[in-house]
């Protein structure tokens, strides 16, 4: 019986069946009968830990020269594990972006998030790979994986019926990631060939010296990349970092690097905005005793962060630790559709559905007698965050950043980069300063 045969019933006895075998924790065979009596498999190679599947999978893995792992956030609880397998198979690591604080961006083979606002060396992993581990991960845009058919794929995920979804995977477990990975581990043999293995380093290695370089671009006022390089030098090992949807996403996804016990979530399921300041506050209540920082772009402020400061104020007193820093990327603009438009609809801004209404977020925080800082020049940066992250209550960051520094995924098409000039050349009204920004940033990440 194959997947296509099964009703939504059997499918979720199926799915049943997956969570008793994780109750139990055992490497067994698990099955689950319908009402004849018959042994119902969901999935050809579903059963958890079965030798057959987990010997197919590590032919995979030891047959490849270049291997690749993609981890999710069902791999939080596996990361002993998936550490061990990248020894073994000298492979480099990329994590989606719900996932990007399961493993430290401190290892030098993590190369951070991938896809649209991915790295360049996660790009490069998948670009040149020929061989995919997939571990606890339904990352959905299969344009920034291996390209059909170059790549030999296994995967991993608890939920059956997320296996093959994104990539034509060859051998599928489902299970979760600890047990699955403990017991393939034994199967797989070290590659003494570890050139793969020291180009994704340097890769990983050269990224973050670009990222500093364009960080520190110049821009009117303040680079918003600096913004989040500036938290990530000084971040505390507990830190919870929370962010919302737009502009500043990228920043989050590219320039803080993940260390020690760090934790970090945004909406990327939905991409919802005005999420960066209630995920905060959740954080706050889940971990009472750790500090919170939320990355929110102002449209979301005007959405509901504003709101949620009246929230933060009220509820203070009952958090051990009431260090909750609202940092606000305050640019007038709703900047990620502005530069969505630019580069995938080759359409100029459209000032009156972007432009925002300029709000002083500093004085209504210290109206709710929150501390606030303004920032206006990107060389009190470093101090503002230093204040705010060793406040002894909540505190409001309100930076003046530039809308202009564009988003420019290091791995731009062509096509991307032909819509985005068309769009500035039809009438931008910051064609001349956009134009000489993108040039700076990429040379920046080019040539540092």
């Amino acid at each position: 019986m194959v997947a296509a045969d099964l009703d939504e019933r059997q499918i979720r006895e199926a799915r049943v069946g997956v969570l008793l075998g994780l109750l139990d924790n055992r490497l067994d065979i698990w099955s689950t009968r319908d009402r004849g009596g018959d042994v119902l498999r969901a999935y050809e190679g579903c059963r958890r830990g079965e030798a057959r599947e987990l010997r197919r999978a590590a032919e995979v893995l030891n047959s490849g020269d270049k291997v690749a792992i993609l981890i999710g956030q069902g791999a939080r609880d596996a990361v002993a594990q998936v550490r061990q397998v990248a020894d073994l198979t000298g492979a480099g690591v990329a994590k989606a972006l719900l996932g990007k604080d399961v493993m430290s961006d401190d290892l030098p083979y993590v190369t951070g998030s991938i896809g649209l606002l991915g790295t360049r060396p996660s790009y490069e992993l998948m670009r040149d790979c020929d061989t995919l581990l997939i571990v606890g991960s339904n990352f959905p845009y299969s344009q920034f994986l291996p390209e059909y058919g170059k790549a030999r794929a296994v995967q991993i995920d608890v939920d059956g019926t997320r296996i093959g979804m994104r990539y034509p995977t060859e051998v599928n477990l489902v299970g979760d990631a600890h047990s699955t990975l403990r017991a393939l581990l034994p199967l797989l043999r070290r590659k003494d060939n570890r050139r793969w293995r020291e180009k994704i380093e340097k890769n990983v290695a050269d990224w973050w010296h670009s990222m500093q370089h364009q960080a520190m671009v110049s821009a009117d006022p303040v680079n918003p990349m600096r913004i989040v390089h500036e938290l990530s030098e000084r971040a505390p090992d507990d830190l919870i970092v929370t962010a919302d949807s737009g502009s500043s996403t990228n920043w989050y996804a590219r320039n803080l690097r993940m260390r020690g016990q760090m934790r970090g979530s945004l909406s990327g399921t939905l991409a919802t905005m005005g999420a960066g300041v209630p995920y905060a506050i959740g954080a706050k209540f889940a971990h009472p005793g750790r500090p919170v920082v939320a990355l929110v772009g102002d449209g979301a402020m005007q959405m509901n962060g504003m709101a949620e400061l009246i929230t933060i104020a009220r509820y203070q007193g009952l958090w051990a630790d009431p260090r909750c820093v609202v940092c606000v990327f305050h640019n007038n603009d709703l900047n990620q559709v502005t530069w969505e438009l630019r580069a995938m609809g080759g359409a100029p801004k459209f000032e009156e559905s972007q432009v925002l209404p300029d709000v002083n977020y500093a004085a209504f925080a210290a109206s709710l007698g929150l501390p606030a800082i303004t920032v206006t020049d990107p060389d009190e940066l470093g101090s503002a965050w230093d204040q705010a992250l060793k406040a002894d209550m909540p505190a409001v960051l309100d930076i003046r950043c530039d809308a202009e520094i564009p988003p420019i995924p290091p791995h731009a098409t062509a096509d991307q980069v032909r819509s985005m000039t068309e769009a500035i050349l039809k009438g931008d009204a910051e064609a001349a300063r956009i134009i000489w920004d993108a040039i700076r940033t990429k040379l920046a990440e080019l040539l540092p």
